[in-house]
């Protein structure tokens, strides 16, 4: 298990450096905007910091094209507690953590699977709809 932490951000790699994912806990509440993702990821998990009476100003976004390979997903615990499970590309389990109310994981690498604790609801964020395409690779670890 090869993992950063900056107190309550986790970054998941393999054993390469290959980053799996990044994890924020529902205690990180920074003082000044910031992401928490690398550049090279597809998706980007930010904490947008304002001041009382800030404000966004009206906007919408101009269309832009991108080109994706795979899919990532953002998954933040509503509710509930349950173990995260990271595998590299080996399917090999590289790191086991309990997650929390709050908590928001983002995938962008390698494997995952989540076992509950109890009763969870988990908010999942992802790149547009389910594809008809084959997308997912279930495989199935014997526990230790």
């Amino acid at each position: 298990m090869l993992t950063t932490t900056m107190t309550e951000i986790e970054q998941i790699t393999d054993t390469a450096g290959k980053v799996l994912a990044v994890i924020a806990r529902a205690e990180y509440t920074p003082e000044a905007t910031s992401f928490v993702t690398p550049d090279s990821f597809t998706q980007q998990l930010g904490f947008i910091v304002y001041p009382a009476g800030g404000q966004v100003d009206p906007h919408s976004h101009l269309p832009l094209e991108r080109h994706l390979s795979g899919t990532s997903e953002a998954i933040m615990v509503r509710s509930g507690r349950a173990i995260l499970s990271i595998y590299d590309d080996d399917r090999l389990c590289v790191y086991k953590s309990t997650m929390v109310q709050g908590d928001v994981v983002v995938l962008v690498a390698g494997g995952h699977g989540f076992k509950m604790l109890e009763d969870t609801v988990l908010m999942e964020i992802k790149q547009g709809p389910y594809s008809p395409l084959p997308e997912k690779e279930r495989f199935y670890i014997q526990e230790q």
